[in-house]
């Protein structure tokens, strides 16, 4: 899968802003559609059936798309894209060659919100390689160094299921494909010596027929080299083909899926493992690119989708998937509708009402998994808190300060409320992240995940000498006046003398922090 290459990029250290909505804490409800309960189980799971749906995230694209906080079941498994080789430690796994992983944790959040997404029953894979950067494999030359650069990247993000997105020149590298293959046995063989499993999928690119010859031999040489590979999903886009109405994309995606599945079962048997029509179709994905493609007169459109999704379900694929979650929106303002190049935050067709996620994951296993609650008449749908329970937020381990009724918090700003944390998406002073809303936009924050274990505090906001007056012990301070004290802006809330700022005392201190930007 690619990403737009003149797809701006924020800078490396920023705050991001997850326009998203709010997420209800909730200990008694659990709502799709903008309300999340953080401490309650979802539905039992159901039996899965054969195909199941799991949908592209593209990390590092602007602005951040919120997965973390799925807007129901068909964005409620999700791939991440894509971890390769830093450009400076060619062992070291990142995120698209912008974060380390401690920086993606510490930038982008993506700890928190890996953890924020299973807490909504949901669930999150990770996905190595691409079009763009360079997979670990092409240039850690290493075996044992690219085994723990994986191994890595599996134990941060507590992985049971990866994806090896095999695409470009890494196809034609062949000592890289071998050295691929071995890191991941190794790592398969070192799960299950801890009673555990790790699948693993090959996404390969694939034309109307098929997969490439190169896409073959890696194929075959993960399977010779014992690797259990849970499928082969194909890339099925960019076919370099005219869509029409009575020429649409989907037939050329089903031939080309048709084909994979014959070479997947020919695969198998050569390495004396036979496979039936059955199971064959279960080792076979189907990714399609929504919207507009990397070919101008390509497009997939939610007509597509339909067909795709019957015929997945006819025939037990073992997953379906897109790229991207990203992109599965009507092109906005000052973008039109309707576009021949690709974009990375909207498909560039005119999807009306509808969503890509929900026609393709349509009554499949995945999208089953957690179901939706039944509407039940009432005079305020609002869920209401269980506020019984006592959550106590420790400043000493809180990674964020904690929200304070009388602070005042820019856009972007980042505290801690009841054990998670949350960001102001506007200025805000008042309002609990956990106040019951009607619509998720009326309220000022969004949710990010969960207060982690080791984390520790962030720095606090700091100004110049003389921005405000030092504090004196000895001064009288009347409500609303500002101080600081070792460069950190405090606000008095009430009267006060002789508190310091910033210590916590029984009541309530009488300072609040200031959030520079306010």
């Amino acid at each position: 899968m690619t990403t737009a290459l003149d797809a701006p990029r924020p800078p490396r250290m920023r705050i991001s802003l997850l326009r998203v909505g709010v997420v209800l804490l909730c200990a008694s409800a659990v709502v799709w559609g903008g309300y999340r309960s953080v401490s309650e189980a979802v539905t039992q799971a159901v039996v899965p059936e054969q195909a199941t749906f799991a949908a592209y995230v593209d990390v590092t694209a602007w602005p951040p798309y919120p997965f973390e906080t799925p807007e129901g079941p068909a964005q409620a498994s999700v791939i991440l894209s894509f971890v390769v080789a830093d450009t400076q430690d060619r062992c070291t796994p990142s995120w698209g060659g912008y974060y380390t992983l401690d920086e993606a944790a510490s930038e982008i959040e993506l700890d928190r919100r890996v953890s924020q997404l299973r807490l909504t029953g949901g669930d999150a894979r990770v996905s190595f390689g691409g079009a763009l950067n360079d997979e670990l494999a092409t240039v850690c030359t290493d075996l044992d160094d690219l085994r723990e650069a994986y191994g890595a990247v599996v134990d941060r993000y507590e992985l049971t299921s990866i994806d090896l997105d095999i695409e470009g020149p890494a196809l034609d590298d062949t000592a890289a494909n071998e050295r691929r293959a071995q890191a991941v046995r190794a790592l398969q063989d070192d799960a299950l010596e801890q009673g555990s499993s790790l699948a693993v999928w090959l996404t390969l690119p694939v034309a109307p027929t098929g997969l490439t010859d190169q896409g073959v031999a890696v194929l075959a040489g993960m399977l010779a080299a014992g690797v259990d590979v849970a499928g082969v999903n194909g890339m099925t886009m960019d076919f370099n083909v005219v869509t029409t109405p009575d020429d649409p994309l989907a037939d050329v995606v089903l031939q080309a899926s048709t084909a994979l599945q014959a070479q997947v079962q020919d695969a198998y048997t050569r390495t004396g493992q036979p496979l039936d029509d059955a199971d064959a179709w279960a080792k076979v994905g189907i990714t399609p690119m929504i919207g507009q493609s990397d070919i101008a007169a390509e497009r997939f459109t939610l007509a597509d989708a339909e067909v795709v999704n019957e015929f997945a379900r006819a025939q037990g694929v073992g997953q379906v998937s897109m790229w991207s979650l990203n992109r599965d929106s009507t092109c906005s303002h000052p973008l039109p509708k309707v576009l021949t190049v690709v974009q990375t935050g909207c498909s560039g067709i005119d999807q009306g009402a509808g969503r890509f996620a929900e026609v393709l994951a349509a009554d499949l296993a995945s999208a089953q998994r957690i179901t939706a609650p039944s509407p039940t008449p009432s005079e305020d749908p609002t869920p209401v808190p269980d506020r019984t329970a006592v959550v106590v937020d420790d400043p000493e381990t809180s990674p964020f300060p904690i929200w304070d009724p009388l602070g005042t918090y820019p856009a972007g700003t980042k505290i801690v409320w009841r054990q998670q944390v949350f960001e102001a998406w506007y200025w805000t002073s008042g309002f609990a992240p956990d106040t019951p809303v009607s619509n998720a936009k009326d309220s000022p924050w969004t949710l990010i995940g969960p207060v982690m274990p080791g984390d520790t505090p962030a720095p606090l906001p700091t100004l110049p000498a003389g921005s405000y007056p030092e504090w004196d012990p000895e001064e009288v301070y009347q409500a609303g006046t500002r101080v600081l004290l070792d460069q950190v802006p405090y606000e008095a809330k009430w009267w006060s003398q002789g508190q310091e700022p910033g210590v916590a005392i029984a009541g309530g201190s009488p300072w609040v922090l200031v959030m520079t930007g306010g």
